[in-house]
């Protein structure tokens, strides 16, 4: 009988998709709301990445949100993985000393770490120039550090101290935003930082700034349910 129901959902999510693939068609023209963006971002926050600009800024208060978000699911997974058993039974159980990595990934990692890390920095602080950001930045830096804990077994991450390092990037990307609505035009109103020269390092405002904040609160909080996952 489960085989039978499992088989029927199958077959009604396979007609569900059929119909969303048969009536898709693609956009020849950008829509009224995306030609409105393509020129807001350029001339009104100096961003040459319009993704970017419309994340951080247009719709700053929903990016905050999803830190929000991110944030109590790293608590949650702390509270739920960080917590001890001492229930006699669970005393008794051997944990074993770890599986030792292999030459392949603890060499690949000597080589290949840095490299993550810095191309981790490359994408957060050029999210406002060309694809990437604090998200993606972020995720890019938690990636290294599962490939540290693959690597380094019996290594030991810091929680305290990434823990102090996501909430003070949190406080100072609230503190930007109020800055945003005593000093220019709204919340986390990038214009609180001159523009500079369009296409430049340092330009788009306070963008670049908010996007390593970003960064720094994504790629800690992701390294902590990496290593709550693994211990």
């Amino acid at each position: 009988m489960s085989r039978f129901f499992s088989l029927l959902v199958l077959v009604a999510f396979g007609f569900v998709f059929a119909g969303m693939i048969g009536a898709y068609e693609e956009r020849q023209v950008p829509s009224a709301l995306a030609i409105r963006y393509l020129t807001d971002v350029p001339q009104v926050l100096g961003a040459p990445n319009v993704v970017t600009g419309i994340l951080i800024s247009f719709r700053g208060f929903d990016t905050l949100g999803e830190v929000a978000v991110l944030f109590m699911v790293a608590a949650s997974v702390g509270v739920l993985l960080g917590a001890k058993d001492d229930t006699p039974a669970a005393k008794g159980i051997s944990q074993g000393e770890p599986r030792p990595p292999s030459e392949l990934v603890r060499n690949g990692a000597e080589v290949v770490l840095p490299l993550i890390f810095l191309f981790g920095a490359y994408v957060i602080m050029n999210g406002h120039l060309s694809a990437g950001g604090g998200f993606q930045g972020g995720a890019v830096v938690a990636s290294g550090a599962m490939l540290f804990m693959l690597a380094y077994p019996r290594a030991r991450i810091n929680h305290t101290i990434l823990s102090i390092t996501e909430s003070l990037a949190g406080v100072v990307y609230v503190m930007i935003g109020i800055l945003g609505i005593v000093l220019a035009g709204g919340f986390l109103d990038s214009s609180i930082l001159p523009r500079g020269a369009f296409g430049a390092f340092v330009s788009a405002g306070a963008i670049p700034v908010i996007s390593a904040l970003l960064g720094v609160k994504v790629g800690a909080e992701l390294s902590v349910i990496i290593d709550r996952f693994r211990s």
